[in-house]
Formats: structure tokens, sequence, C-alpha cells
């Protein structure tokens, strides 16, 4: 998911943005509750896909507090 440019203005990526945005708290929890949605739809929607975007969604959850 990062990286692809529909997720950047200029050179700020959108997860950078809200990183900065939210305290280390709030944006862990922000990606606990993404890490929820892709794994509940994975199923019925973007499968493979929504497993890594969940994956990467856990990962920041995990370096949110580093």
């Amino acid at each position: 998911m990062s990286g692809e440019s529909r997720y950047l203005h200029g050179d700020i990526e959108c997860i950078d943005a809200i990183r900065a945005a939210l305290s280390p708290e709030e944006f862990r929890g922000f990606c606990k509750g993404n890490v929820i949605k892709y794994v509940w739809r994975e199923k019925y929607k973007g499968a493979r896909e929504d497993l890594h975007k969940a994956s990467d969604y856990l990962t920041w959850a995990a370096e949110a507090d580093e």
C-alpha cells in the first residue's frame, strides 16, 4: 500500500500525514481499526490484497510507540 501514487501529495504520503496529526496512542488505535476492517472484509472483497493491507497497518501499529 505504501508508496502508491494515489497516497502521495507531493512528497508526503497520506499515512505519514495521519501519523503526524495524531498522538502515538491515537495513531495506534487508527491502525488497529484498519487491521480489523481489512481482515473482516478480506473474504468478501480484496482477499490477499486486504490481508497485505492489514499487515501494513499491524506493522505501523506495532511501531507507533517506538
